[in-house]
């Protein structure tokens, strides 16, 4: 008589290799009543589809816009949580030095980095054929509101159809798992707040539109193959940078963010700030946002592609605080973590813009079992560490003086 020995693993699932079938895998929850009935139960119907039996770690992500402000953060907090990070990015509006820099805050140097454009189909297809990847995180594209609102067209051409390609690339190369950088504007003005994922979609600017059609597109996609699984994250405003100041947020030219602005006039690289209205509804007149550490983004990111291997389809989640704050309480806050006075005047509304936005993020928190844990002093401090240890961005004074020559 065959004697079976059972050992549950952390896993709830034990392997065992038969000479004649090769790998099998036994169930702790199989009675032992039905192994013995059937034998076994194949392995590939049990395994943890997020497990790399291949050498160690939990899969291969790649990161498009990975050398950008999100992109980074990203891929040090992937690394720290044990996976294997690729990153592709164009570098028209990010460099090669941010990618060394999570290699110094990780102690792993990314190995596979892709100078791909998401417009270059062709390109797209090789970096599928040629690697392994088990999941996507869609960071790429342009996101100025005001910008989208000049050049709808490029907002278009870069956002839509850059992830059009993607998505063909991955399907055909059989990769359907994806992590979406959507954001909060695609809510426009909402009646209400706090705002949850069921609100209407009222996008007010073509920047936001990019994000909803993208969200749409993948929605279809993964209604149509159920071997899809999508995570669209609506971002609000992510702020601040890693601890130790070597990522932040570098934008070229005039910043069109707020915070990069603030520091920038902090430190003396820019003259004065200009607040883009101060007669909106809101108890200073300037509008409110949902500012977002960064660091608290990213690990959001983090719960989503730990989500992406048990989903179903398509969902939804909100990242941000729950907590509104004017552009002059941020201002504020900047002054004192720095100590240094802001000097700002008041412009214009800004076309797009909306009043107020803030989330209810719940939802994250019970499903992906996420919430923000850092506060606005510590996107302050943290922004300002990043801008005294790098006034220029990544880019060094050498570097500026020959550009200039």
């Amino acid at each position: 008589m065959q004697t079976i020995i059972l050992a549950v693993a952390l896993v709830s699932s034990i392997a065992w290799t038969n000479a004649a079938q090769g790998p099998l895998l036994l169930p702790a929850q199989e009675s032992l009543a039905k192994i013995q009935r059937h034998g076994y139960v194949p392995f590939k119907r049990h395994i943890p589809s997020n497990l790399n039996l291949r050498g160690g770690g939990k899969g291969n992500v790649l990161i498009t816009g990975g050398a950008g402000y999100i992109g980074t953060h990203c891929a040090v907090t992937l690394q720290e949580a044990g996976y294997t990070v690729m990153i592709l990015d164009n570098f028209s509006n990010s460099c090669k030095k941010s990618i060394e820099r999570v290699g110094e805050i990780t102690g792993k140097s990314i190995e596979k980095v892709f100078d791909v454009d998401i417009r270059d189909k062709a390109a797209l297809d090789k970096v599928f054929k040629e690697n392994k990847v088990d999941a996507v995180i869609h960071c790429a594209g342009l996101k100025a509101v005001g910008e989208s609102v000049r050049e709808p067209i490029a907002y278009y051409e870069n956002n839509f159809v850059g992830a059009l390609n993607l998505i063909k690339a991955m399907s055909a190369a059989g990769c359907k798992k994806i992590v979406f950088s959507s954001s909060a504007t695609v809510y426009g003005n909402p009646a209400k707040v706090p705002i949850t994922e069921d609100f209407p979609l009222q996008c007010t600017n073509p920047y936001g539109r990019t994000k909803f059609f993208i969200e749409e597109m993948l929605r279809d996609v993964a209604n149509a193959d159920p071997e899809w699984k999508v995570i669209n994250l609506r971002y609000f405003n992510p702020v601040g940078a890693h601890s130790s100041g070597k990522i932040g947020e570098d934008p070229s030219g005039i910043p069109n963010n707020l915070m990069p602005y603030v520091t920038k006039v902090a430190i003396g690289k820019l003259e004065k700030l200009t607040v883009f209205g101060d007669d909106y509804d809101t108890p200073d007149g300037t509008g409110v946002r949902d500012y977002i550490h960064v660091m608290d983004l990213a690990k959001g990111h983090v719960a989503a592609v730990d989500k992406l291997f048990s989903i179903e389809g398509e969902v939804v989640y909100n990242l941000g605080t729950g907590h509104g704050y004017s552009v002059l309480d941020m201002v504020k806050a900047m002054k004192e973590a720095s100590g240094r006075e802001v000097p700002y005047v008041i412009g214009p509304r800004r076309s797009g813009d909306v009043p107020t936005c803030y989330a209810d993020a719940a939802k994250a928190k019970q499903e992906l079992h996420w919430e923000a844990k850092l506060g606005v002093k510590e996107m302050c401090q943290d922004a300002w560490n990043w801008q005294c240890k790098n006034p220029n961005g990544y880019r060094e004074e050498a570097e500026l003086a020959g550009a200039k020559k």
